[in-house]
């Protein structure tokens, strides 16, 4: 009777530091990221977190932000690890999409992580970040 009680006590045991583990697992790393240099305080700083295959479709997460002295922050939490790109664009007039001139031209300030100066689109290449094991803090300039 004692083997069964110290068995099924152990395969409890075993279950509950296997969730334990699991849910450790499952918890990703915090990401920071404040657009720092916006030209108003107007609106807000919509950002877009992305892996490669989404790039530019849809994002895997998205925020938006108040802007403070020039200056919008959003904390991702819970990424995993891998190779990701963010997109930001200041929303000045809050009609929650990035504004163009007649020719295509962007009227409303955006950047990329990694501050690439790319002609044109942001790409994922230049724009790419690891998360690895610890939490990470990303600036992005317009």
């Amino acid at each position: 009777m004692q083997q069964v009680i110290l068995a099924l006590a152990l395969l409890i045991s075993s279950m509950i530091f296997a969730q334990t583990a699991t849910n450790k697992s499952e918890v990703g790393i915090s990401v920071t990221v404040s657009a720092v240099n916006a030209l108003s305080d107007n609106g807000t700083v919509n950002f877009a977190f992305y892996n490669e295959e989404n790039f530019m479709k849809q994002p895997i997460y998205s925020k938006s932000a108040s802007v403070e002295k020039g200056k919008s922050t959003v904390v991702f939490e819970n990424v995993p690890q891998g190779n990701y790109a963010i997109i930001c664009f200041h929303d000045e007039n809050e009609n929650n999409r990035m504004d163009f001139d007649e020719n295509r031209m962007p009227i409303e300030s955006y950047g990329s992580s990694n501050n690439p100066l790319n002609f044109g689109p942001p790409e994922f290449v230049s724009s790419k970040f690891e998360v690895k094991s610890n939490a990470l803090i990303l600036e992005i300039k317009f």
